[in-house]
């Protein structure tokens, strides 16, 4: 199958050729800037260092997906839920959390409307 030929890099007055939207150079750029001022400021303060300890004890005391174990399957834990979502008034004390693997997870928010909302 023949490849698509290759465009300009979208970042302004760069010469680069690439496939992708950004050439490597600028697709590291673009990310930070895109983290600093484009993403919401309110997740920063939501998921900072404190989220990060709290989500690692939780997967350290619960290593197993709390949903694939219901349907006795066993799947090493890799996210942690929050049940009743922080913007909806929810904490991060243990019972509001749930050790899920990475597809239980992506379930659970897509049907909640989190993320694509």
């Amino acid at each position: 199958m023949p490849m698509k030929p290759k465009h300009p890099c979208s970042y302004p007055g760069c010469p680069q050729l690439t496939t992708n939207r950004f050439c490597e150079e600028h697709t590291k750029k673009e990310s930070q800037r895109y983290e600093r001022y484009d993403r919401d400021p309110a997740k920063w303060k939501r998921y900072g260092r404190s989220w990060r300890r709290i989500r690692d004890q939780q997967l350290a005391a619960h290593p197993l997906c709390e949903q694939c174990n219901k349907k006795d399957k066993i799947s090493p834990a890799r996210e942690v839920h929050h049940i009743k979502p922080l913007s909806r008034g929810g904490t991060n004390e243990s019972d509001n959390l749930m050790s899920l693997c990475t597809p239980c997870h992506s379930e659970i928010t897509a049907r909640e409307g989190g993320r694509w909302k």
